[in-house]
């Protein structure tokens, strides 16, 4: 294959190329954390100083509640949206489509995460992680979202439903599509939102965990 302009490059190449561009673009995507970006710029109170101290949507409604839980949550919606989007159209109708929606949505996670704009101090990837399995399959986000809610509402431990998602994710993963490429990415993903969750873990091991409750604002 030949890029117009430029020396030849294998098709092995280009694609390692375009990978590695999609990581770049979906990691920056990541890195609006919408959790950040309304409580510092719009409420001028850093969501990090409270509470749990993550940038996530949970701890942004427990904080602070109200109309702008909706900005927070669109933000990390639309930015995971655009991060697999742009990753799709850099490969257009090639065969690795669906292994870059993985790819990219992981690194989207990532730039969540570990925003390097903030410190690299971010959310957990939950609500992001669940639009990138509406993303990839319906029946994905089925078990994912299913499990999530079941666990949440029956518990109250949005932690718990949590770790169903991203545990859940690999297994749907392998049964539905059985690509060892896939699987390797899905597994990564998994256990960058299972480790996030490790401090949640060990309180829902020992009982200390916070349960979920309507907002009311910390003093």
């Amino acid at each position: 294959m030949v890029i117009e302009g430029s020396l030849p490059v294998s098709p092995e190449v280009f694609g390692a190329l375009l990978f590695a561009l999609s990581a770049v673009i979906a990691y920056f995507c990541g890195c609006f954390n919408g959790a950040v970006i309304v409580s510092k710029y719009i409420l001028r109170d850093d969501v990090r100083t409270h509470g749990s101290g993550n940038a996530g949507l949970t701890n942004f409604y427990r904080t602070f509640g109200g109309p702008l839980t909706l900005a927070v949550i669109l933000t990390d919606v639309l930015k995971m949206i655009a991060a697999v989007e742009i990753g799709v159209l850099l490969v257009g109708n090639m065969p690795p489509v669906l292994l870059m929606k993985y790819w990219a949505g992981t690194f989207c996670l990532l730039g969540h995460m570990f925003p390097c704009m903030f410190g690299f101090k971010g959310g957990k990837g939950i609500l992001s992680g669940g639009t990138l399995c509406l993303l990839i399959d319906w029946r994905i986000a089925l078990v994912a979202w299913g499990g999530f809610l079941l666990l949440a509402v029956l518990t109250k431990y949005v932690s718990l439903g949590s770790c169903w998602a991203a545990f859940s994710f690999p297994i749907t993963s392998w049964v539905i599509y059985q690509d060892m490429y896939i699987l390797i990415v899905a597994i990564f993903n998994s256990a960058l939102v299972l480790w996030m969750h490790r401090a949640n873990i060990k309180r829902l091991l020992t009982g200390t965990e916070n349960k979920f409750h309507l907002h009311k604002k910390q003093e």
